[in-house]
């Protein structure tokens, strides 16, 4: 029987918080995360509070995610960062591919596929988000864009190496409108998903945490991650105020 999965709880603070108030919100967060147990927090700050966030991070359980990364190690990219440059400064992780990534900013699936690789040859944990659009899940078409997605991201990716990654399911149609998937449709995504990645190696499908992104919030989190193959979750808005990320990692517990 394969151990069961940790679960894993990550604040995705997009465009949001200065220095100071990364601080503050570990601050109020620290000493609360001593009860939940076996449960991973992640916090993914702005590039600009990455150092500062690992700082005040260090001695405690919380792990610090960059929200992007270049795949190459060095090179002419103005504005971008490399792995090694984000172990630097103290990250563990880095979220990869969310979807305001893809359609905000050009991300694309063969980036991806180099990006994943770099991510785990520097020793960080990959976050890799994917998901579809409403048109396409009113066209039927989800588990197409999952299967291409997830086909062409881990392409150069060692089999035996996919439980090295978490993989994030959000529903672009329910990030930052309110909508949530129901829990139906979050473990029905999330188990093709698993399904997915069992093709190329069912022990490392079975030990891979699969997380829900998507509107989740203190009300609809223990239901959402009650499901079996949803490991935690992938968390926006509500990953901005302590108390309500804090009732999330709780739920995970």
């Amino acid at each position: 029987m394969p151990e069961p999965r940790r679960p894993l709880v990550a604040a995705n603070w997009k465009m949001n918080k200065t220095v100071v108030e990364a601080r503050e919100f570990l601050e109020r967060l620290g000493p609360s995360l001593e009860d939940l147990g076996e449960v991973d927090v992640v916090v993914c700050p702005p590039s600009t509070a990455l150092s500062a966030t690992a700082a005040q991070a260090n001695g405690t359980s919380v792990r610090i995610a960059a929200q992007n990364m270049h795949f190459e190690e060095s090179g002419a990219y103005t504005g971008e960062v490399s792995a090694a440059m984000l172990v630097d400064v103290g990250a563990d992780a880095v979220v990869l591919g969310h979807s305001e990534r893809r359609q905000l900013f050009g991300e694309t699936d063969e980036a991806l596929a180099r990006k994943v690789p770099a991510a785990l040859a520097a020793g960080l944990l990959p976050i890799l988000c994917i998901g579809e659009t409403e048109a396409e899940r009113d066209a039927g078409e989800t588990e197409t864009v999952l299967r291409r997605q997830l086909s062409a991201d881990l392409a150069d990716v060692d089999p035996a190496r996919l439980g090295d990654i978490v993989i994030a399911y959000e529903p672009i149609w329910a990030i930052g409108t309110g909508r949530t998937a129901t829990t139906e449709q979050a473990q029905e995504a999330v188990s093709f998903v698993r399904g997915m990645l069992a093709g190329r190696d069912a022990d490392a499908a079975a030990s891979a945490r699969l997380l829900y992104g998507g509107s989740m919030k203190p009300g609809n989190a223990s239901e959402l991650m009650a499901q079996p193959d949803v490991d935690g979750g992938l968390v926006g808005g509500a990953s901005l105020d302590p108390d309500d990320f804090l009732a999330i990692c709780q739920a995970a517990a």
